[in-house]
């Protein structure tokens, strides 16, 4: 492979090549660190055209291609497999803002921009791009958009999908499709924007894209809500809408037991209310309305409090605290957001990205709950995330004391039993964090003949010698 080496270094410098394995090694395991692969080299281009001549290079070769963007996923969809017989293509130094258009509300930028300086970019120009998730600080927009990923806001502004208006990409033969139209209509034939949104690097390299801004919110308001049950938490939702006149941005499910996890593994953190509570809704409304002092109107908070006591009235409502500033406000988001981070340090676990209807919830989460103790009696259930859209991260703890290995045998039974009752409920056994190389044989269980034949067809076609990112997503040797 020494001539190959040659010809990827004169394409990307040396700056953007990686050869020594310490080096590698951030890139070759994933962040929850299940799976641990190998690479030729993790090649760092610094254009598109880079990145088509190192494509162009890979096919001649004969080399498959990982594309990673922040490394941040949870499927391992960017982690190249153990052989060792593929190279991983970061986008990471593909960081700059193209352009930011304050008037038709659009940012252009590269793949490897940090989802966190996105946001900051566009509230310096008074516009608000809503994709907010727990890894923005690290993770980067063009793993955002191969994944489809969601994060809080899903439920007003909808998901990755639903926040871009052009790509481009690097196709698997080494051409550069420029889609970068910032259109709101274009009704040309078929949307090749969707087809490489969400497929995880399988069908080509995103390398750019036009994303939508929206006007920056000026009233914001947020509380932290002990309520009942999950049944209560849907009939809150359900009524805050009206009551918010449709502002609710966010809203959040969580147990007590990733909460006490929280407050035991991260610095700093605090409970808001005085008495435990089995479940809490973080609940978030904003608008582009600004307050203004002094004025008679009622702003959001002042709609949020009345709202609530009424809901106490009606035993939806246990307890609340209100955010009164926005370090208030951050502190209730960090109980939420720091979920994942607390139940890494605390141990293994298992985790499902599911989604079902949202008046299905409380149903789903009762008959799941009961089906993960069935399975493994001494597990610790973690059952979290964005009730507003339906999307669970319905989590599983390992019992204290235990290694990864002992519990990871009770992974395939633990899953099954979950996924089996969100298929009958009709869920999604991924709502937002992709299939990767994890849920692969999951997918070809759960999904129609029809549909795993038709994507397969796709794969094919627009990749026919399978050397964009191998294995993830599909099994193409069924």
């Amino acid at each position: 492979m020494t001539d190959f080496i040659s010809k990827l270094q004169a394409i990307v410098g040396e700056r953007g090549l990686i050869l020594d394995e310490p080096g590698k090694h951030p890139y070759l395991t994933d962040w929850r660190e299940n799976y641990l692969g190998a690479a030729l080299a993790v090649v760092r281009p610094a254009t598109t055209e880079e990145v088509a001549a190192v494509v162009k290079l890979c096919i001649a070769e004969k080399v498959a291609i990982v594309p990673q963007g922040g490394n941040t996923g949870m499927m391992g969809g960017g982690t190249p497999h153990p052989q060792g017989r593929e190279i991983v293509l970061s986008l990471n130094r593909m960081n700059r803002i193209v352009e930011v258009d304050t008037i038709g509300y659009t940012m252009t930028v590269e793949a490897g921009v940090v989802l966190k300086i996105i946001q900051e970019t566009a509230a310096q120009h008074d516009r608000l791009f809503p994709l907010s998730l727990a890894a923005e600080g690290s993770c980067t927009i063009g793993g955002n958009l191969s994944t489809n990923a969601g994060g809080v806001q899903v439920l007003h502004y909808g998901n990755a999908r639903q926040l871009v208006l052009g790509l481009e990409v690097v196709t698997p033969q080494g051409e550069v499709w420029n889609g970068l139209r910032a259109l709101k209509k274009d009704n040309t034939g078929y949307d090749l924007r969707d087809l490489y949104l969400g497929a995880e690097g399988t069908l080509g390299i995103i390398t750019k894209a036009v994303l939508k801004l929206w006007p920056k919110p000026k009233d914001i308001a947020t509380s932290w809500i002990a309520v009942p049950s999950p049944e209560a938490a849907v009939a809150l939702l359900s009524g805050a809408h009206a009551a918010s006149e449709d502002n609710v941005t966010s809203c959040e499910l969580m147990a007590r037991q990733g909460v006490d996890l929280v407050l035991q593994h991260i610095p700093g953190s605090a409970d808001p209310l005085s008495e435990r509570h089995d479940w809490y809704v973080l609940l978030e409304w904003s608008s582009t309305r600004p307050r203004r002092a002094g004025a008679n109107e009622t702003g959001l908070l002042e709609k949020m409090e009345a709202y609530l006591g009424e809901a106490m009235e009606q035993g939806l409502v246990l307890d609340a605290a209100l955010a009164q500033n926005e370090a208030q406000a951050k502190a209730f988001w960090a109980l939420r957001e720091n979920h994942s981070e607390s139940q890494k340090r605390e141990g293994p676990s298992i985790k499902h990205d599911i989604s079902v209807s949202v008046s299905k919830i409380p149903a789903f989460m009762s008959e799941g709950l009961t089906a993960m103790k069935k399975v493994l009696p001494e597990c610790r259930p973690v059952p979290f995330g964005h009730v507003g859209d339906g999307n669970l991260h319905f989590n599983c703890q390992a019992p204290a004391g235990w290694d990864k290995p002992r519990f990871m045998a009770h992974a395939h039974d633990i899953s099954t039993a979950v996924y089996d009752i969100v298929v009958r409920y009709g869920g999604s056994i991924s709502a937002e964090h992709g299939i990767g190389q994890m849920k692969v044989e999951e997918l070809a269980h759960y999904r129609s003949k029809i549909e795993l034949d038709t994507m397969r067809a796709i794969k094919r076609a627009l990749d026919p010698q399978n050397l964009m990112n191998p294995g993830k997503i599909l099994d193409l040797s069924v």
